[in-house]
């Protein structure tokens, strides 16, 4: 520890030297953020918006997705403080998640859609956007706008925002460096108004470590662009990013026990033992690779009188794998008793056929090998330890352990173009505006799981190239075609809105190897209702109130597993009612919101990932169910205000009772373990965030801390998670205080879970994570 924290004063003295010896007398400008407003626009539903303090209380390495954390409703845990780890990201909008096993908030980017947030060829905002590069985040709680473009927006959408370029030209450089090993740089060229042009160009490399035993190696790489011409009537927006992250994953936590005697520890190892049960359990050996690139181009005019149009069209290329380490080796080839084993001697590849076996063990020349008869192992971790096949001591002297280093690989093109309109017209007692629009997006997600054979295992986890299986190798194509239409009423201070809108939907599987047949879903949906009212007594105020039905289309990766009944499954769909006011007079915002939504034909599948240990063979077993599906109800409240200039004090609170409901059949319910009544696995039914932040000309100071209530793990609510309480704290200051010469620098300390506490963050699959300790990051920033 005595020389990571060496290393971390190193690299803080470096950079802020380096920054502070560069830095000219130029004014720093203000952020794009100085313009959002909390409470958001003025519209039939809720919507609310990070704020600058919000943005203030999280670091430059921070994820894109930890900065709407304490907007009501919401709840956001990854694996540590840096978000670098998406295998343990969960996040919760009312009594919606998504996370490793579920995915029901829609996200886009500048509001393109992000192509689904699932692990295997998902991609969440995270992946298109730097921290830095954030212009503005805006969170529709719940019935959310009727043109939002997602597959997945059955309870909400979230939007990250790009920043715009600067009208005046600019450089800026940045250096982070806090504890876990993390380091960030980051570089920017704004070109300033170029005659009716602006760009910027970024560039950022960061890294850290876990915080349980320091033996991870993350990195993250990334590119980006924007560009914005004004052309008369017409105005084009580019942009473009390139994400190349890699990520050591933390695991899961099976029972309340686990956590209570070892809170700091996720059952992960350092060292590389050389026996293969143990090592299955190796960090480095969990990993996840990605690399996206995401670009987009939109056009926005005004035709003639009250008539705007925009279109715009986008692509996406998705690669990576997911990585794991089973304990043993495959045996797909018969290669007759006493022989050696052609996985491990190396005679090609096979491609597809079931497994004939398991190899744990081998002599020098690649036979397997059996356990001494009546051998006990005294093997105990992981996973409550291990039979008599997988031990050493129950071989005899000179055995080698068998392993495999198993990949699950993704690749996934998406093309799509969007186009709407708007026509307001004055009626002259009314205001009436028609809205419509179209969505198009053809995409082709390809995944193949292949095993290779680690080398030699008493020496580390390095394996051979080529696989010597190739478990499978899929396709899936698919469609999307969305259409909607709405209509806005103005008469004097009522406003009056109702729209629908509806989703065509293709997806198949083709079998690269022909082991399956090719399966094809369309699904449509209903023609979805969506309307609302607004009503403004004073300039001050907004009540309102809306109603929304949602839907979700069956997705590719429902076609994963070949034995699952698909005659009967439906999508899942919603109907979400909610209520309130708003109040925004300056100096005071406030909200407060009642929502009701009904959650039905709920799709789960029975988690691969137990207690017992991962299922490394799963991908062809198991199926799916419509089980039921869930009730929430509640409430939101929120309260922003200058107390003092330059002194601000935010509160929210949240109150969600989200149940699940049966299917009507109790031998169903018992089948995928639902029990009607019971809690909704990751949703607190109380959370509360208090902030207090003071801002002038050269200095910034606040602190914040949200209360998360106790939160079901699994469906049968037995293993519930304690409640926590988190704070966040951060000081920072301009150059100018030191001198009127350093007007450009600036610098900050942000102190993440401020005292330490332990808890248990993010729940998927029946089991939960363990929350990030304290966590400290200094970052110097310099323009010129």
């Amino acid at each position: 520890m005595q020389k990571r924290n060496s290393r971390i004063a190193l690299h803080l003295a470096a950079s802020t030297a380096a920054l502070v010896w560069a830095a000219p007398a130029l004014a720093q400008e203000e952020d794009q953020s100085d313009t959002i407003v909390i409470t958001g626009q003025a519209t039939t539903y809720t919507n609310t918006q990070v704020s600058e303090p919000m943005l203030d209380q999280q670091t430059p390495i921070t994820s894109p997705l930890a900065l709407i954390d304490n907007l009501p409703g919401v709840n956001v845990q990854e694996g540590d403080t840096f978000g670098f780890d998406d295998w343990s990201t969960a996040i919760s909008v009312r009594g919606f998640q998504t996370n490793l096993d579920t995915q029901e908030i829609g996200m886009t980017v500048d509001g393109l859609p992000n192509g689904g947030s699932n692990y295997g060829g998902g991609s969440k905002a995270n992946r298109y956007i730097d921290t830095a590069n954030i212009g503005g985040i805006a969170v529709s709680q719940g019935t959310a706008d009727i043109g939002s473009l997602s597959n997945e927006a059955l309870g909400g959408t979230i939007d990250f925002m790009t920043d715009d370029p600067t009208f005046d030209r600019r450089i800026r450089f940045s250096g982070s460096a806090g504890e876990f090993d993390a380091l960030r740089f980051y570089a920017r060229y704004d070109t300033g108004d170029l005659g009716g042009i602006r760009a910027w160009v970024s560039a950022s490399h960061q890294e850290a470590t876990d915080h349980v035993n320091g033996s991870a190696e993350n990195e993250r790489d990334h590119f980006a662009a924007k560009i914005i011409a004004d052309a008369g009537a017409v105005t084009l927006t580019g942009y473009a990013s390139y994400d190349d992250t890699h990520e050591d994953n933390y695991d899961q936590l099976f029972t309340l026990e686990d956590f209570e005697q070892h809170p700091d520890y996720d059952g992960l190892t350092a060292e590389w033992t050389g026996i293969p049960y143990i090592d299955q359990v190796y960090r480095k050996g969990w990993s996840t690779l990605r690399e996206n690139f995401f670009s987009y181009l939109m056009a926005d005019a005004e035709i003639g009188s009250g008539v705007t149009l925009h279109a715009a069209g986008y692509y996406h290329h998705n690669k990576g794998r997911g990585d794991w380490v089973p304990p043993y080796i495959v045996n797909v080839t018969d290669d007759g008793a006493g022989n050696p084993e052609s996985e491990i001697i190396g005679n090609g590849t096979v491609n597809g056929g079931a497994p004939l076996g398991r190899i744990y063990f081998i002599d020098g020349n690649g036979v397997a090998l059996t356990p001494i008869d009546g051998c006990v192992s005294s093997i105990t971790f992981p996973y409550g330890g291990a039979g008599p096949e997988y031990d050493p001591a129950c071989y005899a002297a000179g055995a080698i352990g068998a392993q495999s280093y198993r990949n699950t690989e993704y690749k996934k093109d998406r093309l799509g173009v969007t186009a709407d309109f708007a026509w307001a017209a004055d009626f002259g007692a009314a205001m009436n505006t028609l809205r419509g629009g179209i969505w198009y997006e053809d995409a082709e997600r390809k995944e193949l799981r292949d095993w290779h054979q680690i080398i030699d295992t008493r020496v580390g986890y390095e394996f051979e190239n080529p696989a010597y299986w190739v478990q499978y190798s899929r396709e899936y194509p698919q469609s999307t075609f969305k259409w909607w239409i709405e209509d806005t009423v103005e008469f004097g201070p009522v406003t009056v809105s109702g729209g629908i809108k509806q989703f065509h939907n293709d997806v198949e599987r083709f079998d690269v190897f022909g082991e399956s047949p090719t399966v094809e879903l369309n699904t449509n949906s209903d023609v979805l209702l969506s309307g609302g009212i607004q009503f403004e007594p004073i300039p001050e105020l907004n009540i309102f109130a809306g109603y929304a039905e949602n839907y979700k289309a069956l997705g590719d990766e429902i076609l994963e597993r070949l034995d699952a009944d698909l005659a009967d499954l439906e999508p899942e769909t919603s109907e979400n009612w909610e209520a309130g006011m708003r109040f925004n007079n300056g100096l005071i915002q406030a909200s407060a919101t009642y929502f009701n939504t009904s959650f039905d034909n709920r799709i789960i599948f029975l988690a691969a990932n137990t207690d017992a240990g991962p299922d490394y063979l799963i991908g062809t077993n198991g199926t799916y169910f419509n089980a039921g599906g869930i009730d929430s109800e509640g409430f939101e409240l929120l309260a922003n205000a200058e107390v003092v200039e330059g002194l601000t004090l935010y509160a929210s609170y949240t109150y969600i009772d989200a149940t699940f409901n049966g299917t009507g059949d109790a031998q169903v319910d018992a089948a995928v373990g639902i029990i009607p009544g019971n809690k909704v696995t990751g949703i607190p039914e109380n959370m509360f965030v208090l902030s207090a932040d003071y801002r002038d000309e050269i200095f910034r100071v606040g602190i914040s801390g949200k209360y998360t209530d106790e939160r079901p793990v699994n469906v049968a609510n037995t293993f519930i998670t304690p409640d926590f309480f988190t704070a966040d704290a951060y000081i920072g200051v301009t150059g100018e205080a030191i001198s009127d010469s350093l007007k450009a620098v600036d610098l900050s300390l942000v102190v993440n879970n401020v005292f330490d506490e332990d808890y248990l963050g993010g729940i998927s699959g029946g089991g939960a994570w363990i929350g990030a300790p304290r966590t400290v990051v200094f970052t110097a920033t310099v323009d010129f």
